[in-house]
């Protein structure tokens, strides 16, 4: 892999490429459908190739994944991408997903082919964008990228409440967003006060000296926006809503890829440019993952409908990560990076599979989907493996 090929770039934009290719040639939705599956298989494929370059290259390897170029030399913004074993995993999980949401989308999605298949791609390239961008500025573009497709998908192919659904994920979204803003910039701005660098550099702000009440507030405006993609409570409230609403393909989005965007963000930079703030709130947040652990998981024990009951075990299990980040050591991040992944899976899985009986039997509520074993054995062995795994059974 030549090392002054821009690799990661083209993972990257290359979903934004295939939104060009959908609009000029994407005019039947049959063709639309082939173009998107072409786009994320081949997205998919680059990303386990350079996967296996960095596993097989080792240090070297990775040394050859990062990229930096100027941008807006005048603001000291940069377009860096950079690449490492935690970002790689999740750029995998990103990838596999979003083709498995054309797959399962190509029946079900019968309306605006075009636009939902661009919808998608877009999300992809903000989520793939989000995960191996190093520069903080870059970092925000991707992070706000998410809503238009999330929001489209979920308003424009969801069920009967998806207006009122897709509102109500915008506006705690951009709530969330508007104190991140600020703090980001604050940051930006008390670096530049020290050191006469204007830089979005996460390397560079994590250098910059502030003090305990200015520090507290800047993670306190982070936490907010991270908080409320993971999601923890008591800002959970749009999740479930969103899940029940959303069409298949959004739900497996929602779960597998956006939650996993907040606990990243949180991993990646809020305890790295806040340790001290950060290590003096771990019991308040180590108290708001077992609350969400706990809240969620018997909340889910109520329900009658199966998305609704998947969303809850998925605050729950959102909250496990959100514990082992907190705690901050070797052994509890290597979990909460692990849970992450299982849990887009796991949880993926057990959507998609509750979507395929909703198209099937119109119906998503536990009493109507009795005796399934006799009528469906493979399908009913195959809920219980993600059954099983949801439950963390070894």
């Amino acid at each position: 892999m030549n090392e002054s090929f821009p690799i990661l770039s083209l993972l990257v934009f290359l979903p934004a490429i295939g939104i060009g290719l959908l609009l000029l040639f994407g005019r039947q939705p049959e063709r639309c459908r082939w173009l998107a599956l072409g786009i994320t298989a081949s997205t998919l494929l680059l990303a386990v190739a350079i996967l296996f370059h960095w596993a097989g290259g080792g240090s070297a390897g990775l040394a050859r994944l990062n990229e930096s170029a100027g941008w807006i030399d005048s603001l000291g913004i940069r377009y860096t991408l950079q690449a490492d074993g935690i970002s790689m995993l999740l750029v995998l999980l990103t990838t596999l997903l979003c083709f498995l949401c054309v797959l399962l989308s190509w029946r079900s999605i019968i309306t605006e082919v075009r636009l939902f298949h661009a919808a998608l791609l877009l999300m992809e390239t903000s989520v793939l964008g989000l995960f191996l961008a190093s520069d903080l500025f870059l970092f925000y573009l991707f992070w706000e990228l998410q809503l238009l497709p999330t929001f489209l998908i979920i308003g424009r192919w969801g069920h009967a409440n998806r207006n009122y659904a897709a509102l109500k994920f915008l506006l705690f979204s951009i709530a969330g967003s508007l104190p991140l803003l600020i703090a980001m910039i604050s940051l930006y701005l008390a670096h530049a006060s020290q050191t006469g660098i204007y830089t979005f550099s996460l390397a560079a702000l994590r250098q910059t000296a502030l003090s305990p009440t200015a520090a507290t507030w800047l993670f306190i405006g982070f936490l907010v926006a991270f908080a409320v993609k993971i999601p923890m409570i008591p800002i959970h409230v749009w999740l479930p809503d969103a899940h029940t609403e959303a069409p298949t393909a959004g739900s497996v989005i929602l779960a597998g890829l956006l939650l996993k965007t907040g606990a990243y963000a949180l991993l990646r930079y809020g305890f790295p440019l806040f340790p001290h703030v950060a290590a003096a709130a771990m019991p308040l947040l180590v108290l708001l993952a077992l609350g969400g652990l706990f809240y969620a998981s018997l909340i889910a024990f109520a329900q009658t409908d199966m998305k609704r009951l998947v969303a809850y075990s998925s605050i729950g299990h959102m909250g496990l990560v959100v514990l082992g980040i907190a705690i901050w050591n070797r052994t509890t991040l290597s979990g909460a990076i692990l849970q992450m992944v299982n849990h887009g899976l796991t949880t993926a899985a057990l959507f998609i599979m509750v979507g395929m009986l909703d198209e099937r039997i119109h119906s998503r509520r536990l009493a109507d989907v009795g005796g399934l074993w006799q009528t469906m054995p493979w399908f009913s062995g195959l809920f219980l493996l993600f059954g099983l795994s949801a439950v963390g059974l070894p």
